[in-house]
């Protein structure tokens, strides 16, 4: 009689194996995972005091051999001698962080009791060495003219599509003094592993950020995903950025992602909407905000956040922060709303439209607070129908940088496309019975929407529904 092999029997009689669970796949990574720590410092981020005329701050990171966080600054000479009159700063050992890139120690340190209106220069210490010079003029203490950008969502597709409108920026607008970030500087969620993504935000905009003082808003990116103890699910702030920026330490007690900053006449005032829809802060950012707003002695107020109180994409405004923070401005008379989350463009002057807004105008009216929604990055969202009419000016599926300028009773927003064409502008000229704006007398492009499947560069219509 056939035999079968014992191997056979041994399988046929044994119980079934239990189904294994599938792997997850592997977290995308930046091609050529160029993002180790190194001997010398990188991710240099240069963040203002609450008073710039008299302080600064900076955040790098480096290999795990340089424990300490030192750095040296001197008031720049016109000669390579900086070293000669170099004063040694110190700060806080620095902060352990493994990634997948490896481990990397973070470090900040804080330049204080600088002179106003002054260029200073400044090295950090790593295992290796000394990094280069790289210089910051400190801020006046009186108002005097200076210019800002204002970037969206650099969020997606940070250093293949981003940096090039981050880096048009700064090429073709000279004298850029301040940076304001709208909120979701990464994604941190599945589009690259988290570190890649931070090691590209760094990339893309290279050296500036590192000599002109940056203004980072929080958005829900900056935020991850948890589970607390019992089982709900909650947020909080990401590892990555209190690493990255070093910032003033003046807003709502014990939420470190709320400050303001005084520079030349205007007061930025940076809220995090995330922790006030999603952590229950509303209340203490609202009163914190009018308690802001009502000591501010500068002739401009602006605030940067995240969520928009006007949504161009989005179905619905964002009720809670409408309902808490614009009552704020206008009782406050705010001057500039800077926001991001939407992933298209909005300039809005009136919840009633833009031909009621218009008319307005030329009839003299007074402008309340004006809102501005725009994106960097490379993720779209398409227009919802308010978008259509409420806005003065809209855009889809288009890359954006602001640049403001910012001189005595006169601010100046102007709106570029990543290829630097002029999207939009506008002026404000404040009066004593309050703000006038003037649209831009200079040409701009058509505007940029989709047109069924079609984009405005003729390509496919990239924005999606929201």
């Amino acid at each position: 009689m056939l035999r079968r092999p014992l191997a056979a029997l041994l399988m046929a009689s044994a119980p079934p194996l239990a189904a294994q669970p599938a792997a997850p796949p592997p977290v995308p990574r930046s091609a050529g995972t160029p993002y180790a720590a190194r001997n010398l410092p990188d991710r240099i981020m240069l963040t203002p005091a609450a008073d710039p005329s008299r302080g600064m701050a900076v955040a790098y990171r480096t290999d795990a051999a340089q424990t300490s966080s030192e750095a040296q600054i001197a008031i720049s000479v016109d000669g390579p001698t900086l070293e000669e009159k170099a004063a040694t700063v110190t700060g806080p050992a620095g902060t352990a962080k493994n990634s997948a890139n490896g481990p990397a120690l973070y470090h900040q340190i804080r330049f204080d009791n600088l002179t106003p209106d002054t260029v200073y220069a400044y090295r950090l210490k790593g295992s290796a060495g000394w990094s280069e010079w790289l210089q910051f003029r400190t801020a006046s203490v009186e108002a005097k003219p200076f210019r800002f950008l204002y970037l969206g969502d650099i969020q997606n597709g940070i250093l293949t599509y981003a940096s090039r409108v981050i880096r048009q920026a700064f090429h073709a607008n000279g004298g850029i003094e301040l940076v304001a970030h709208a909120g979701d500087l990464a994604a941190q969620r599945d589009d690259l592993d988290h570190d890649d993504e931070w090691g590209e935000f760094n990339q893309a905009a290279g050296y500036n950020w590192s000599i002109v003082p940056q203004l980072p808003a929080t958005g829900n990116h900056e935020y991850v995903d948890v589970t607390l103890p019992n089982g709900q699910k909650s947020r909080q702030l990401g590892p990555y950025f209190p690493l990255q920026f070093a910032l003033p330490d003046n807003g709502v007690p014990g939420l470190k992602t709320t400050y303001y900053v005084d520079y030349q006449g205007v007061r930025f005032i940076v809220l995090d909407g995330t922790s006030a829809i999603d952590l229950g802060t509303m209340t203490q950012q609202t009163q914190w905000l009018d308690a802001t707003l009502a000591s501010s002695k500068a002739k401009w107020n602006v605030v940067l956040f995240h969520q928009p109180v006007f949504t161009c994409a989005r179905p619905q405004d964002t009720a809670e922060v409408k309902a808490a923070w614009k009552p704020v401005f206008d009782k406050r008379k705010v001057d500039l709303v800077l926001q991001g989350h939407d992933h298209c463009y909005s300039r809005l002057t009136s919840e009633a439209g833009r031909e009621a807004s218009a008319q307005a105008r030329k009839n003299g009216a007074i402008q309340g607070p004006v809102y501005l929604v725009s994106v960097t990055g490379a993720k779209m969202y398409g227009l919802n129908d308010r978008a259509r009419t409420q806005p003065d000016k809209t855009a889809e599926a288009t890359e954006l940088y602001q640049i403001v300028d910012v001189d005595g009773d006169r601010l100046k927003f102007r709106t570029y496309t990543a290829s630097g064409k002029l999207y939009d502008g506008f002026d404000l000229q404040k009066r004593a019975d309050g703000n006038h704006l003037t649209d831009t007398s200079e040409p701009t492009i058509a505007v940029r929407t989709c047109t069924g499947n079609i984009g405005p560069d003729g390509g496919k219509c990239i924005a999606r529904g929201k």
